[in-house]
């Protein structure tokens, strides 16, 4: 199995198939509009424009598990999205990414990966969050918080998951390893 077996839900109702992707590298995040991490919208874009001629897609899926920080409609977030970062990339339906309702490109991604942990002083909130809602988690592949990154290789596997707090030039520099 890999990540071409999923199809996901577009904002707009409809579906796609990651088969579409094929030969592709994909960076699928899981966002939220009124989150801490939000401004990392302005560095994906940046990445997006850098790379997506040589065959990076950046799949976008809002997801207000956390928080409650992606209220709104769809298409509320993507205006928001555009209107306030101009992104490019596909921004699909809201999903959850973790439970019995979370969907099942997630499902496979948490399955097989492993939480990375925090990095710098957003640790010292996010990890009692974490604590509080799954006792568990460092031990798990579970989505922690918004932001989190799966970047896939031009066959469909798992290359890398990087957290919220990684150094977004440490997502960068995966990318450009992967393009070549």
């Amino acid at each position: 199995m890999n990540a071409y077996d999923f199809t996901i839900k577009t904002r707009k109702g409809g579906e796609v198939s990651l088969s579409d992707y094929k030969g592709k590298v994909l960076l699928i995040v899981n966002t939220a509009t009124a989150c801490g991490f939000t401004p990392q919208y302005q560095e994906l874009q940046k990445i997006y424009e850098d790379f997506k001629d040589s065959g990076l897609e950046i799949l976008d899926f809002p997801c207000n598990q956390f928080g409650e920080q992606a209220k709104g409609t769809d298409e509320e977030i993507h205006e928001f999205c555009t209107g306030r970062f101009g992104i490019t990339f596909p921004q699909f339906a809201k999903i959850d990414v973790n439970g019995e309702n979370a969907i099942p490109l997630y499902k496979w991604l948490t399955e097989n990966t492993k939480f990375g942990g925090f990095n710098g002083p957003a640790k010292l909130v996010l990890n009692p969050i974490a604590k509080k809602m799954d006792k568990d988690y460092k031990n798990n592949g579970k989505i922690k918080w918004n932001f989190t990154k799966f970047l896939i290789d031009r066959e469909g596997n798992i290359a890398a998951r990087f957290e919220p707090t990684a150094d977004m030039m440490d997502v960068r520099n995966k990318i450009a390893e992967l393009i070549g």
